[in-house]
């Protein structure tokens, strides 16, 4: 299955100046899978190591010397990291802490070693106030599920894929593949970009099967909440996990999620989920200037979860997407919002962690939001989710009037148009507008 970050990957490892790579993101995004791929396809021999899987490999890094290191790699693995024909992939780093650290001193004294470190609660590791990160010694790179442009390639829709990037292609697009392309944005709305479930679904093309792998996906993520709950109690965890889906596209409250419970509990549990890279706040900011975070209101936000195909599997509404016409409309527009706030992640740049933001108007009972906000080569963009031509946007104008925006999105199931400012886009277009160097 092709990951757009495979050419990330090529990159660091033809890069002149090259540090040890860590790969970040959420359980089952496939690190492990692309990397292990990588390393058979781009070197001559790939090592790998699991801490969780061989506990013993913890030895191997009771020092931080480099060749000891590599000497004692030899001897439990009878394989020799060779500089510049291994790749040396340590998994589940987050296990072996001395290994994180020791990624220091690969870089200062061996830095023609290529090192590749994953873990599905690395996250945990990284924030731990006892753990001392080697600051500018470490290159990361965050993993996402697979967006939309990545599952027409897996679907074996390449060449559509890239057409659409053009603008003049989408001005042009004839009637026939517009409805194929909203066929598919329905397809991924149910399925999702976690790597198994595209999988099954690309070999089978059997949704059942697919529900039953995100079912167990969702367990894992469950399973997990024992191995961090002993900052949170593991109801909370759950309670927050379980709602998320439920109130995306609406402003948080705790008192949603279990008015008897203090609010204190169901924070930490959603900055544990927010760590482990399961939910997303998307922050409400004045949209005054650029960064967007130097406006932003810390106690109110919105949430995300990490996959819409999993959001389906929680709240169950296959059925509803299924039938429904309007996807703005499919559970009160939270799967449209859900969607959008997916892609404005996966066009992110990978080097750093995404931010997502939203504008609510300065008012008194005013209850004007534009659903998303981004910067984009010194501009902000207002992004409007709507349905159809004609469907209602108050909010957007108002704050294109605030603010003299010279460009704006309207996202909807409707062919493109750009009609003066406003540009009115297409879901399965989304990446092709953010992707584009000029607009």
């Amino acid at each position: 299955m092709d990951r757009d970050i495979y050419r990330e990957l090529r990159e660091w490892k033809d890069s002149n100046v090259r540090r040890p790579l860590l790969i970040r993101g959420a359980r089952q995004t496939g690190k492990t899978f692309i990397v292990k791929e990588f390393g058979e396809k781009e070197f001559n021999n790939l090592i790998y190591i699991n801490f969780e899987r061989n506990p013993e490999y913890r030895d191997i890094f009771d020092t931080f010397l480099p060749l000891e290191i590599i000497e004692k790699i030899s001897l439990f693995t009878s394989k020799t990291p060779i500089q510049g024909k291994t790749l040396l992939f340590l998994d589940e780093i987050q296990d072996c802490p001395k290994a994180i650290v020791s990624l220091r001193y690969f870089f200062e004294e061996l830095p023609g070693l290529h090192i590749i470190g994953a873990g599905s609660l690395l996250e945990f590791a990284l924030k731990s106030e006892k753990f001392k990160m080697p600051v500018g010694r470490v290159q990361y790179l965050y993993l996402q599920p697979l967006s939309f442009g990545e599952f027409l390639d897996a679907v074996g829709e390449t060449k559509l894929r890239a057409y659409i990037h053009k603008t003049a292609n989408l001005e042009k697009l004839p009637e026939s593949l517009h409805l194929k392309l909203n066929e598919y944005v329905r397809k991924y709305f149910i399925t999702g970009g976690m790597p198994a479930v595209v999988n099954e679904y690309v070999t089978s093309r059997d949704l059942n099967i697919c529900k039953r792998i995100q079912r167990s996906i969702l367990d894992t993520y469950i399973d997990d909440f024992a191995k961090y709950s002993s900052e949170v109690k593991h109801v909370y965890l759950r309670k927050v996990f379980n709602a998320v889906p439920a109130i995306v596209g609406q402003k948080f409250v705790y008192a949603q999620i279990d008015r008897h419970v203090k609010s204190r509990e169901l924070k930490d549990a959603l900055e544990l989920l927010e760590t482990a890279g399961v939910v997303t706040r998307i922050r409400q900011t004045s949209g005054a200037g650029i960064p967007l975070s130097s406006g932003v209101h810390e106690s109110i936000f919105k949430v995300m979860f990490l996959d819409i195909g999993l959001f389906h599997a929680i709240c169950g509404i296959y059925t509803e997407t299924a039938m429904e016409k309007d996807f703005t409309a499919i559970f009160k527009g939270a799967v449209a919002e859900q969607f959008a706030g997916q892609e404005l992640i996966a066009c992110h740049s990978p080097y750093t962690k995404a931010e997502l933001f939203y504008w609510g108007r300065d008012a008194k009972n005013s209850s004007a939001e534009v659903d998303y906000i981004i910067e984009k080569e010194g501009r902000i963009i207002p992004i409007e989710i709507k349905s159809g031509f004609t469907g209602r946007m108050k909010s957007l104008y108002m704050f294109i009037s605030k603010y003299n925006s010279q460009t704006a999105l309207k996202i909807s199931q409707a062919p493109y148009k750009k009609d003066n400012q406003i540009v009115f886009l297409p879901f399965y277009a989304i990446e092709s507008f953010l992707k584009k160097d000029s607009f």
